[in-house]
């Protein structure tokens, strides 16, 4: 990178002071000008710079000096324009010419509060240690299982429940004249047989058009080919009026939060509605901010945009910190599930989404009580978002794995522990191991896990990471396309791709989840709970957990 030039004022940044620097190879670069193209934040531009160079030539030379130009690729020292690292001019140089290279010593957050502005950025929190759920091992083998369940020929189907499961005794069921018969008068809650590792909510807004078209195609195909009920929530913003009419309908969960953008469509569908969606959820907080509400940037709402969410163009969509007509938990269960569930003649289940913290059990204990809520979604620290405050990614927000234990634990002392279903999202799969991540918060509680940014990493080629490379997701100017609604830039990915690379990542997980679950001895149920098959390296995380300490 050519050397930054003397700092024109005293409050001038130095390249130093920025989380990446550009490193830049003269010999090497042919000028073509690809590189500062597209750069999405325009951190890197074309400049020329001037240079005295001495010659001497001749049997009694006399030094001469001459002064040359020369093109040259400089970094921006503007707050405003620094490079994110997101490495898109190395992927479009001919010559690797150019790279982001990570500057551990800067000082990036000192001074982005320009303006008295909090930073606000996407992605996920600026943590690159290894998680709690990457630390857990399965150390439980059975010496005494079938061959035919071993890693290659095992049988089996990994599914799970989505909805209220009633215990033997309030079954709608009796014994008459010798015959098991239906008692109709008991309200039966509607139950979902889904795939424990869910697609969980990214919006219609969020994503870009391609992005979402893909992952809905790679759902469709899962369920109706590989036979697979892989479902996928909504996010915030609704559905296109032509999806919610298809057939296609049951494989998404729709979401409901405190903007309620979208609703409008999805209520006025529902008479024409050819299948129930697979769910209803309702969110009243996300891990990765919590306490805060939800945000799409105006540069983001474009003309689909805001015909689905019915609002103009071009004018930021905040939701607010929580619902502004529910003032408690309890008033949120007698309204909202109860409304929703009656919108759909009771037959679709219906649950909130809650951010990981220390009241999450004071949620569950009131959900116990109620006959129509259908599980608790809970959301850990790790969550990633399209937008939010840098100090709530990094600073605020409950581990996912203790929060769902000890949910888990007290539906256990109450002796409800197959009735609620427990989801846990935050960062699965954040160090690749998807697979081993939903097992471990499985046999710590979990029904199912949702994934977010790993299906975005996986499927769309992600350029992001917890060193905050990249993360622009918030800006509009994804240069990826996976989060933008600029068609210049969402162009770049085929849905098609997106779309297989869905499928490839829910085969793996399904075969990877059975080579687990087998060697256990499981295969024909979900080891929900089954914590004495976990064991971890750090004493005081066995102690939190509950789990075997094994070194």
């Amino acid at each position: 990178m050519e050397p930054a030039s003397q700092l024109d004022s005293n409050y001038d940044l130095s390249i130093q002071d920025f989380p990446y620097i550009i490193e830049w190879r003269e010999d090497r670069c042919t000028r073509c000008g690809k590189c500062t193209a597209v750069c999405p934040v325009k951190a890197i531009t074309p400049s020329v710079a001037a240079q005295r160079l001495v010659e001497s030539e001749g049997a009694s030379p006399m030094p001469t000096s001459k002064k040359v130009t020369r093109h040259v690729v400089v970094q921006s020292r503007d707050i405003d324009r620094y490079c994110t690292g997101c490495g898109t001019c190395s992927l479009v140089c001919p010559a690797e010419a150019i790279k982001p290279v990570y500057n551990s010593h800067n000082r990036f957050l000192i001074y982005k509060n320009k303006k008295g502005d909090a930073f606000k950025r996407g992605g996920r929190r600026n943590d690159p240690s290894i998680s709690t759920v990457d630390k857990l091992k399965f150390t439980r083998i059975s010496m005494l299982t079938d061959p035919a369940l071993d890693a290659g020929r095992h049988e089996f189907r990994v599914r799970s429940l989505l909805g209220r499961i009633l215990p033997p005794e309030e079954l709608p069921l009796a014994v008459k004249d010798g015959k098991l018969v239906k008692m109709n008068e008991k309200f039966i809650p509607p139950v979902r047989e889904i795939f424990p590792i869910r697609i969980g909510s990214m919006s219609v807004g969020a994503l870009s058009p391609t992005m979402w078209e893909g992952l809905a195609m790679g759902v469709a195909y899962l369920n109706e080919v590989e036979g697979m009920p892989v479902v996928m929530c909504s996010g915030e913003g609704g559905l296109p009026p032509r999806l919610l009419k298809s057939r296609f309908a049951k494989y998404f969960i729709l979401q409901i939060a405190s903007g309620y953008f979208g609703w409008d469509e999805i209520v006025h569908a529902i008479p024409d509605m050819k299948e129930d969606p697979a769910a209803i959820e309702i969110k009243y907080g996300q891990g990765a901010k919590p306490g805060d509400g939800g945000l799409l940037m105006a540069y983001k709402v474009l003309k689909l945009i805001a015909k689905i969410r019915g609002v103009p163009e071009f004018i930021d969509l905040a939701s607010p910190p929580t619902h502004q007509t529910k003032y408690s938990i309890e008033e949120a269960v007698a309204k909202m599930i109860q409304a929703m569930s009656m919108a759909w003649g009771f037959r679709v289940p219906v649950y909130p989404k809650i951010s990981g913290s220390k009241t999450a059990r004071a949620v569950l204990n009131n959900l116990a009580r109620n006959p129509y809520a259908a599980a608790l979604c809970i959301d850990g620290e790790d969550g990633g978002t399209g937008a939010a405050y840098n100090v709530s990614m990094d600073k605020m927000g409950h581990p996912i794995a203790s929060n769902i234990r000890e949910c888990y634990l007290d539906l256990v002392s109450q002796g409800k522990q197959n009735e609620l279903p427990l989801i846990a999202a935050g960062g699965m799969g954040k160090g690749g191991h998807l697979a081993a991540n939903a097992a471990a918060m499985i046999m710590l509680g979990a029904s199912a896990v949702d994934i977010g940014k790993y299906i975005m990493q996986s499927a769309g080629n992600c350029l992001g990471d917890e060193y905050n490379r990249c993360n622009l997701c918030n800006t509009g100017r994804c240069p990826r396309g996976i989060t933008t609604q600029d068609p210049r830039l969402y162009r770049r990915l085929d849905p098609d791709m997106v779309a297989q690379r869905v499928v490839d990542v829910f085969r793996v997980a399904d075969v990877e989840l059975k080579k687990i679950f087998a060697p256990m001895g499981r295969s024909t149920e979900l080891p929900i709970g089954m914590s004495d098959g976990l064991s971890v390296a750090d004493r005081a995380i066995a102690e939190r957990l509950g789990i075997s300490y094994a070194c």
